[in-house]
């Protein structure tokens, strides 16, 4: 697996377009990755914490990924200091975790397995965000229902 390291300043988008912490990712370099812009990442920040994460795109031609406030706190590092980071392909392009109950029920229901199959890889991690904040494994149950009947009627 290519791993892409660097040091760069933490920058910081215009308050109108999220106000993101960020570091910066050359178009060049995501050229090179194995599904270019859709391709999902993990990030490690000064050797210390590592995170899931996506491309995004600056709008110049290249792309950033987003740093969290919480991450830059717990390295005592703010807007303008310089971090040590290196990037890899995520081996999981969906990019998290998959619920045992997700799993479960997608392992049962044929039917909704074919819709979660059809649908694109950001729409399945709303879908694992949605239930994995819920406690109760009948709410999670009723939320993936919900959440599949909707993009069947969308289709």
């Amino acid at each position: 697996m290519k791993v892409y390291k660097g040091r760069q300043t933490i920058k910081q988008l215009e308050k109108r377009k999220g106000g993101y912490y960020y570091l910066k990712i050359d178009s060049e370099l995501v050229e090179k990755l194995t599904n270019k812009r859709s391709t999902r990442l993990v990030c490690h920040l000064e050797d210390e914490i590592s995170y899931r994460c996506g491309l995004n795109h600056l709008g110049d031609g290249n792309f950033f990924i987003i740093v969290s406030g919480k991450y830059l706190e717990k390295l005592n590092k703010e807007l303008g200091d310089s971090i040590k980071y290196f990037i890899e392909e995520d081996p999981d392009q969906l990019g998290v975790e998959m619920p045992e109950v997700l799993s479960v029920f997608l392992n049962q229901e044929p039917e909704y397995k074919a819709i979660f199959d059809s649908i694109t890889d950001g729409k399945k991690r709303s879908l694992i965000y949605k239930i994995i904040k819920v406690k109760d494994i009948d709410l999670q149950v009723r939320h993936i229902i919900v959440f599949l009947d909707e993009q069947r009627i969308k289709k």
